[in-house]
């Protein structure tokens, strides 16, 4: 029982479940005058994320537990599944903010794409663990399972969704980089996207988006228009100084700044806890992805490496997108921060991710102390991709 508790990563235990403590704190700061106004008590929005916590974690145990080399039988069940929920929402879904993104099932909303996240990550770390031994070829190696996540990024396009669209292309990127393809062959990768981008380009620009654009880049010359988000947000920022106006002390909330528990709550963050508070959040994240790297290299299994990869870009991708948006680095696109922002959805899928990420972990303790038998009568394929680290297969 002793020994069991030592192979549980406890930074990956405590760090996401006290960062989304954190983050319902601070969704009932950002959210009570919002709710409120939308005729709800103030705990409307926090009391949502919990009930959505509870299933995350629950979630999170049953993910700890089973082993995740599971899911690689069960694949082409997950990847139907989410196509076919992607498919739907399109035909059933519930439009919020202009998007067809949801389903709605009473006060219950459900966003496919962030589990199709995960789930892309689980198929596409599944299928070149499998293609360790020829990776270097482009055609049967590199494109074919390119094929069904041009299919998955379609779908999310045409709702539109296209910040999340583009965080599950950056996130294949991560995973077929770490696969060990060749540059050459990366090379080809991003021609091909740069020129579907650009036939794409032409069909997906509308006021809204280059609002966005020229918003995130020249806000003051629309301040009442593209600009006011971002305006708002440094106004938080700014006045927050080092330690912050105080829990529940911001202004901007009150009105000013719009999704201010959501896409903004950084903002809110930082006028009530200021530089410190930036920080320590910045910090319990870029804990959690450097965690997920460090079991990447440490796994000798090619689809808990791969997996483990695909898990930590999807939330430091996620984190950098949101944090660039909030300080002008990056358009706005609606990515939340994770863990901390209100979203049910993405709260339920960071939790499992979690759970997994766990999992290999302890896996990776349990390999690291099991002796390796000398005498073998077939000794096992070794891989090398290109960092030099070595898998067995």
């Amino acid at each position: 029982m002793i020994q069991k508790l030592k192979d549980y990563d406890f930074t990956l235990i405590i760090t996401p479940i006290l960062l989304a403590a954190f983050g319902m704190v601070m969704i009932y700061s950002a959210s009570m005058v919002t709710s409120i106004v939308e005729g709800y008590e103030s705990t409307h929005y926090l009391m949502k994320q919990l009930q959505w916590f509870v299933i995350g974690l629950a979630g999170f145990i049953f993910c700890s537990i089973f082993p995740y080399k599971y899911y690689q039988k069960l694949m082409k069940i997950i990847i139907l599944f989410v196509i076919l929920l992607l498919v739907g929402v399109l035909l059933f879904g519930t439009t919020i903010n202009n998007a067809k993104s949801w389903f709605s099932f009473g006060p219950i909303s459900l966003q496919p794409a962030e589990l199709a996240k995960l789930a892309l990550i689980m198929y596409l770390a599944s299928v070149y663990s499998k293609k360790q031994s020829y990776i270097n070829e482009f055609t049967k190696g590199v494109l074919p399972p390119l094929v069904l996540t041009g299919i998955i990024l379609s779908l999310i396009v045409l709702q539109p969704d296209i910040g999340t669209a583009s965080i599950i292309f950056l996130i294949a990127c991560s995973v077929i980089f770490s696969a060990g393809i060749r540059f050459k062959h990366l090379f080809i990768l991003i021609g091909i996207g740069l020129v579907i981008l650009a036939i794409a380009i032409p069909n997906m620009v509308t006021d809204v988006r280059i609002s966005r654009f020229t918003g995130a880049y020249q806000p003051f010359q629309a301040p009442e228009d593209g600009g006011y988000h971002l305006i708002q947000s440094y106004l938080a920022i700014g006045g927050g100084g080092i330690t912050g106006e105080g829990l529940g002390q911001s202004v901007q909330k009150l009105g000013y700044l719009m999704e201010a528990h959501t896409d903004f709550i950084m903002a809110i963050i930082a006028e009530e806890l200021g530089f410190v508070g930036v920080m320590i959040v910045i910090g319990m994240i870029a804990t959690i992805v450097l965690r997920g790297i460090f079991i990447s290299s440490k796994c000798q299994d090619s689809f808990g490496s791969l997996l483990a990869i695909g898990i930590s870009s999807m939330i430091g991708l996620q984190a950098f997108i949101n944090l660039g948006a909030i300080s002008g680095v990056l358009p706005i696109t609606g990515v939340p921060l994770p863990f901390v922002s209100y979203g049910g959805s993405s709260l339920l899928v960071l939790m499992i991710s979690m759970g997994i990420m766990n999992n290999i972990a302890m896996s990776v303790k349990k390999a690291e102390r099991t002796p390796v038998t000398e005498h073998k009568k077939t000794e096992p394929h070794i891989y090398q991709n290109r960092g030099g680290r070595t898998w067995q297969k």
